[in-house]
């Protein structure tokens, strides 16, 4: 196996993991989007570009979420 193997098939783990661990608390969903990172650089520097793009989104998404569950965010429903 190759470095650059090795280095996708530890993003997509880390990926795995810390997916499964998010409900624990805001740091694992940051760990996840940089997980999501990784994994993209990877598709990138693999060739499969489609496969990086679709990661770079999952990092945006991730990381939004982050904020949201860290920070606050969102307007909860006014009740009438």
């Amino acid at each position: 196996m190759d470095w650059l193997s090795a280095f996708g098939l530890a993003a997509v783990s880390a990926m795995l993991v810390f997916y499964a661990l998010e409900d624990r608390g805001p740091i694992y969903i940051a760990a996840f989007a940089g997980a999501c990172a990784a994994a993209s650089l990877y598709g990138f520097m693999q060739g499969a570009w489609p496969f990086g793009l679709v990661e770079a989104v999952w990092t945006v998404i991730a990381a939004r979420r982050y904020c949201l569950r860290r920070y606050g965010g969102g307007v909860a429903p006014q009740a009438k």
